[in-house]
């Protein structure tokens, strides 16, 4: 299996994605299920599904703020859920305000903590949001 990133872990277990799970994908790259080394075409949530785990590609601040605040209800119903969000990397040399400080920033806001960092690919990284556990039910 190709890996990205020190660890040697692939991308599929770096994300937590597991059989099963219902998973939403927001601004997917077109080589995702190449990075996964998996289709996971099966497990994309249907319309109107609660994703256990959302993966959010985002270009900027302006879009990060906007798609997280579309995910606010899913974390109420389902305060198990998995977001990782996902930004250009500096290497990238793609112009971005995304930093994890500001996804970071936003969480802590926003009844969010941040567990987990990631290589993704040679150009995203990721950062691993959940709800705190004090704050499930």
């Amino acid at each position: 299996m190709a890996t990205v990133g020190y660890s040697g872990t692939p991308l599929l277990n770096k994300l937590g994605i597991k059989p099963k799970m219902k998973v939403m994908v927001i601004n997917m790259p077109p080589d995702y299920y190449k990075l996964l080394e998996a289709d996971i075409a099966d497990q994309l949530c249907k319309k109107n599904a609660i994703p256990d785990l959302v993966h959010l590609f985002v270009k900027d601040k302006k879009e990060f703020e906007a798609e997280m605040k579309k995910l606010k209800a899913f974390c109420k119903q389902n305060p198990n859920i998995t977001i990782w969000a996902s930004w250009y990397k500096k290497a990238a040399k793609i112009e971005t305000d995304m930093t994890e400080d500001v996804i970071r920033n936003y969480a802590l806001k926003n009844d969010l903590v941040d567990v987990k960092v990631c290589a993704v690919s040679d150009i995203w990284s990721g950062l691993k949001l959940v709800v705190p556990l004090t704050k499930r039910k």
